[in-house]
């Protein structure tokens, strides 16, 4: 699914040249549960911000589903994000303005869905993730883990084939936290494929595999 090859990330000012990423070399396949860690500024969210065509690489090449898109436009990359890719942050990103159905909903707007067809995708998603009794509540008025629990069904409401979380029980108690992984746990189970950042061992001993970064190089992996 994905395939990087001497993946490198320079950001530069007038000043100072910083290396984010050094030539970083991964395989991760479709169905596959992989944690990133690593100290913080090693290169972890840069990478993770790669992964999910939020950026380019400086050099060295990103293959997507067979396609190098190390060079793609902002429009070319956005339009494959919509298509395979969901995003779940450590602080939820949940527009407050919106009920819970309507924060799920976005992405199949953006998309352009038909409104019958994004309601019933919307439903069926909330009562998977066992939230639905929720559908007309604000953010403000969830827990935390609630909050994470509607991020992630509109991660998954489109039907990605890839996740990215990024510390994503950052912001919880342990309960909450473990809830949130389990819900992880079952989408990969299902087939999503999931990539996750986490500082913790505990979440990252949920996926098959761990892999280690320092100063933005890979170091060690473990599957």
């Amino acid at each position: 699914m994905i395939k990087t090859i001497d993946l490198t990330k320079v950001f530069r000012t007038d000043e100072v040249e910083t290396t984010a990423l050094n030539k970083v070399s991964l395989d991760i396949k479709a169905g596959e549960f992989a944690a990133i860690m690593g100290p913080s500024g090693c290169g972890k969210s840069t990478l993770l911000t790669l992964l999910g065509l939020l950026d380019n690489p400086t050099s060295g090449q990103l293959m997507f589903n067979g396609q190098d898109v190390s060079g793609y436009s902002e429009k070319q990359r956005t339009l494959i994000r919509k298509a395979n890719i969901g995003f779940v942050f450590q602080s939820f990103n949940l527009i407050d303005e919106l009920n819970v159905f309507e924060n799920i909903e976005l992405p199949l707007l953006y998309q352009k869905i038909a409104a019958a067809k994004r309601k019933s995708m919307t439903e069926e998603v909330m009562e998977r993730m066992s939230i639905a009794h929720r559908a007309k509540h604000f953010p403000q008025q969830l827990s935390g883990g609630q909050q994470q629990r509607v991020a992630i069904c509109r991660a998954v409401v489109s039907n990605p084939l890839l996740i990215l979380a990024d510390e994503p029980t950052g912001n919880l108690d342990s309960a909450n936290g473990e809830d949130v992984m389990n819900l992880l746990k079952k989408l990969n189970s299902e087939g999503t494929s999931i990539i996750m950042v986490t500082h913790s061992p505990k979440d990252a001993s949920c996926a098959k595999r761990i892999i280690n970064l320092f100063d933005g190089h890979l170091v060690t992996e473990n599957v």
